[in-house]
């Protein structure tokens, strides 16, 4: 059941976007991320 759900959603993901569109979500999660990590770091030196 799962190895067809995740088939059809990586079939899904391939037909909706192009590798530019990929790219740049794989890029925003980058940012994200480090803005996340970043502002956890920088409320834990502002604690200490």
């Amino acid at each position: 059941m799962f190895d067809s759900l995740d088939e059809t959603m990586k079939h899904d993901e391939e037909e909706q976007s192009t590798p530019r569109e990929r790219w740049m979500k794989y890029i925003l999660t980058l940012i994200i991320a480090v803005v996340v990590v970043g502002g956890l770091l920088t409320v834990i030196r502002m604690v200490e």
